[in-house]
């Protein structure tokens, strides 16, 4: 990198391209990518992505889905503060301000009206899908798969058509639970590329992150002013919880900070893992759940966790009563993953050893595993870690082990990605999804 740096940008352009094409052949380069870029290009050869495509951005979104796509991500609610923190900066620069949802989907965009033309040539248009498997190496498929500030310049792009264009992304995170919402981008000609970019992008990201935050605790306040006396007035256990099931107040009962909600609520009663059979009543801004205090009508029977997805890991619990799937950190993943593989249970000692390769970080295993057994109390259990015997558990792996938990560091997880077997079933059914007899 620092002989890149000392270079003028045509002898920096000129580099990178000899790197991208002796890559690309199989040679050896004169010198190696950077490890964020290696690292793509990796991804891309294994997915099979064509670098010599004509087109990339493909499958445009139709107009009223782009339209859902935009009501509902919470990206929205700050793309004021976005596109005045960037837009102008973009146009002056002679560049373009893109934002697109989780999957890499463009949302929106602005800026210099020429580059804008230029940009409809690469379909970097709104609705347009610039994930990594769709378009190759590029910063805001890159960015969302790595989950870290990205900037791809010039060669660097795996498909040749955009390698004339420069760009840094930066991933924002949902600021209440981590979840990945999208990404900022600052895209145009290679020729316009400055070094700062990518500090400028990271930052609005982060002052993104900072108004949902914000926005998230006033609206929390308000649903708490309204339910407080209400509460006063319920016997037993209830709780007051947003749409999301983030906890306003609480009685009778431990606060948590946030109860997993199925998709779809509705006033009438609900089972919850966490809490059993609940009636459920609306309130602005959320709903008040009270705790119906005879005994669930049966315990789950079946787990299935979902790690197919690039980004998006589920749990779903099921039983006679019904089902309910909650979306997955990357840490909680990690640790389901390893009970879904080790039946008979882990210590804390083996879960830290499992998952940071430590296994002294037993205070850090056991608060995230407080954590999950809050949302998942029905079907684990502890002194060892483990899943209920009872329950069947099935883990849906990636189509390419490789890509198992492609953000982990974990022992455990690079374990499962080095296995050698084959998955066994077309939906990526795999060890580790044995029933209650255990692996």
């Amino acid at each position: 990198m620092s002989r890149l740096v000392a270079m003028d940008g045509g002898q920096a352009t000129r580099l990178l391209q000899r790197i991208r094409e002796a890559s690309l052949a199989g040679d050896r380069p004169p010198m190696a990518p950077r490890p964020v870029i290696g690292a793509s290009w990796q991804r891309m050869r294994r997915l099979g992505v064509d670098p010599d495509r004509q087109r990339t951005g493909r499958l445009i979104l139709a107009a009223d889905e782009l339209e859902h796509r935009r009501r509902t991500t919470a990206l929205g609610e700050v793309m004021h503060s976005v596109a005045e923190g960037l837009g102008g900066i973009a146009d002056t620069s002679l560049q373009i301000l893109v934002v697109t949802d989780e999957q890499g989907r463009v949302l929106w965009r602005e800026g210099n009206a020429r580059v804008l033309r230029q940009a409809d040539g690469i379909s970097l248009a709104e609705g347009a899908a610039w994930a990594e498997q769709v378009s190759g190496t590029n910063a805001i498929g890159t960015a969302l798969a790595e989950r870290t500030p990205v900037r791809v310049h010039s060669a660097e792009h795996f498909v040749h058509v955009l390698t004339r264009w420069t760009c840094a992304a930066a991933p924002v995170h949902d600021p209440r639970d981590g979840r990945l919402l999208g990404a900022i981008d600052v895209s145009g000609p290679a020729t316009g590329f400055h070094p700062t970019t990518l500090a400028l992008v990271t930052s609005v990201a982060k002052l993104a992150e900072s108004e949902l935050r914000e926005r998230h605790l006033r609206a929390i306040g308000r649903l708490r002013a309204v339910a407080a006396p209400i509460l006063c007035r319920v016997g037993g256990r209830a709780v007051a919880v947003d749409t999301h099931g983030w906890t306003a107040a609480v009685t009778g009962m431990a606060p948590v900070d946030r109860l997993p909600l199925p998709r779809s609520v509705r006033p009438g009663r609900l089972w919850l893992p966490s809490l059993g059979m609940c009636t459920v009543e609306p309130l602005p801004g959320g709903w008040l759940l009270i705790v119906e205090e005879e005994a669930p009508p049966d315990l789950p029977s079946r787990v299935v966790l979902d790690l197919s997805r690039p980004r998006r890991w589920s749990v779903t619990v099921s039983g006679a009563a019904g089902s309910w799937a909650q979306e997955l950190t990357p840490r909680h993943a990690e640790l389901l993953y390893v009970l879904a593989v080790h039946r008979e249970g882990r210590s804390a000692a083996e879960l830290a050893a499992d998952v940071f390769g430590d296994p002294t970080r037993t205070v850090t295993v056991r608060a995230e595993m407080s954590r999950v057994r809050r949302h998942l109390a029905g079907v684990l259990a502890h002194r060892p870690y483990r899943f209920s015997e009872e329950v069947e558990v099935e883990v849906v792996r990636p189509e390419h082990r490789a890509d198992l938990l492609p953000h982990s560091t974990a022992p455990a997880v690079a374990d499962g990605r080095a296995d050698s077997g084959t998955n066994s079933g077309a939906d990526g059914r795999a060890a580790g999804s044995n029933g209650p007899s255990g692996t």
